[in-house]
């Protein structure tokens, strides 16, 4: 089998006009993937130089074969399955800073240079007063960058129009303005000059964005089966979801130099990405949250088997559409799509999502991704939600840990709300468990028995769960939308005690 390189296929080259901070799946599955159809589509006429932004790192490997590779894409469009494999060829070249820095420096010096890219990880937006101009590099990425701005400053004499369009990728909020405050910091600790900071501000632009695309990564199962198909060997083949988004908060002049939309790709130019943050937080996010303890305690370990199942798939249905989407300011028939389009996205029959993996700190992903919808919900509709409410009565009982049929529980969280749940447990008083759990401020922030109902709500539901078990939990609430959860009298007297035997 011949090595994948420019000798073995036929490739197309381009003029370097982006810089990429990241040689890691994610960028080579979505960035990549972006460039590469707008060249195909919308005559962008552009490749990419990809920098190491550590130390230790892939473009070796990815030199080797001339910086190509194939992705492998997966999953369901309009309810049928997709497999596709495309060699992308839009890496001109890899670049190691670390033992390449004059190389790296040259970048600055490329008059047809446009724009930056990076996704340096949630770690790598940090600014370290321990980086000088003069080292070769800065240890941090954000020093990194605002050496190679400056060389092109310099190199330049400020012209206007050779400043640099910067996309930041990490997974944070508001990671185009934390990476701007750190080359704010840089400019000031090195002493670069008005003009230059002047420079840096006018004619360069550091912008938000939210990146939004599921990369497993290397397909360790099926990597035999695609190397049959090419017949070359590929050690860097990505594999990623079909379903891709890129919202950036970058102004109109911006969008024009960067043609997605005549690609047609899903890459949106926005005054403000918050929206699109919150819908993807709200109706990806947030359903996740309380469909996978709900799930596993209706006995259920995958994603797709809980969406494709008619009780719990109906479940799924009424969190994102009756509960949560109402709380969202976007087009209605927009948040829709995007609802759909997550549905299909847990639908994926390539991907097993087990929900075990998603109940990893689920106290604080509550926080996050489901009390401020519930709070919401509570306001424009004048009730409690009761599939929201029920995904927490879930994260409750799981926390309580035992068994599963015949699977041992094993939750998994921040010590302090462990040793509480424990304790709370201990008592067998599930009101206690419900006031003490909704009364943790160093979890929500706030005491939530003050919400009206949800504490009787929430231990409802924990009688429901333990008494009838979950999915038939799960009926009634489908059966009785808004409505409580029928108990009989004697549900109704271990509520009043605040006992649970």
């Amino acid at each position: 089998m011949k090595r994948l390189n420019r000798e073995s296929v036929s490739a197309n080259r381009y003029p370097e006009r982006i810089i990429q901070f990241g040689e890691g799946n994610f960028l080579r599955a979505f960035v990549d993937w972006i460039v590469w159809n707008m060249n195909e589509k919308a005559d962008f006429n552009s490749s990419v130089v990809v920098v190491q932004p550590i130390e230790n790192g892939m473009v070796d490997m990815l030199n080797e074969q001339d910086c190509l590779y194939h992705l492998n894409l997966q999953g369901l469009d309009k309810g049928k399955q997709v497999d596709s494999l495309q060699l992308i060829d839009v890496i001109s070249r890899g670049l190691n800073p670390y033992t390449q820095f004059e190389e790296y420096l040259k970048l600055a010096v490329n008059p047809d240079m446009r724009f930056v890219v990076s996704n340096t990880t949630e770690a790598g937006i940090v600014f370290d007063p321990a980086c000088k101009l003069t080292d070769a590099p800065a240890s941090s990425y954000p020093g990194k960058l605002t050496q190679l701005l400056y060389h092109r400053f310099m190199t330049f004499n400020g012209a206007e129009d050779k400043g640099l369009y910067v996309f930041a990728c990490e997974l944070i909020f508001h990671n185009g303005t934390e990476l701007k405050k750190c080359i704010e910091q840089y400019i000031e600790l090195w002493n670069l000059g008005e003009e230059f900071k002047a420079w840096f501000e006018n004619s360069c632009g550091v912008y938000c964005t939210l990146v939004d695309r599921i990369v497993p990564g290397y397909p360790r199962e099926t990597i035999g089966d695609i190397l049959e198909k090419i017949q070359l060997e590929d050690k860097m083949v990505v594999q990623a979801e079909i379903f891709h988004l890129w919202v950036i908060e970058a102004p109109e002049k911006v969008a024009k130099e960067f043609p997605a939309d005549k690609a047609g790709l899903n890459v949106l130019f926005v005054p403000s990405e918050k929206p699109y943050h919150d819908r993807k937080v709200t109706l990806l996010n947030g359903p996740h949250t309380v469909l996978a303890p709900v799930g596993y305690l209706a006995g259920f370990d995958i994603v797709r088997e809980i969406v494709e199942d008619d009780v719990m798939g109906a479940f799924v249905k009424k969190i994102m559409f009756d509960e949560l989407l109402p709380t969202l300011d976007l087009p209605k028939a927009e948040l829709e799509k995007f609802g759909n389009d997550v549905l299909d996205r847990f639908r994926n029959p390539y991907v097993k999502h087990f929900v075990t993996s998603i109940m990893l700190n689920s106290f604080p992903k509550f926080k996050t991704r489901d009390l401020p919808g519930m709070k919401i919900y509570l306001e424009r509709i004048g009730e409690l939600p009761s599939a929201m409410v029920l995904g927490l009565a879930a994260i409750i009982t799981y926390y309580k840990g035992g068994k599963r049929g015949e699977d041992t529980i094993v939750p998994n969280d921040d010590k302090a709300i462990m040793d509480l749940l424990q304790e709370l447990w201990s008592t067998n008083n599930v009101k206690e468990v419900a006031k003490g759990v909704l009364g943790a401020k160093f979890i929500w922030g706030e005491n939530l028995n003050k919400i009206p109902g949800l504490t009787q709500k929430v231990t409802d539901y924990l009688v429901s769960i333990q008494d009838k078990g979950m999915l038939n939990t799960v009926k009634a609430i489908l059966k009785d939308g808004q409505k409580p959860v029928a108990m009989t009298p004697l549900e109704k007297m271990k509520r009043n005690e605040g006992l649970a035997s």
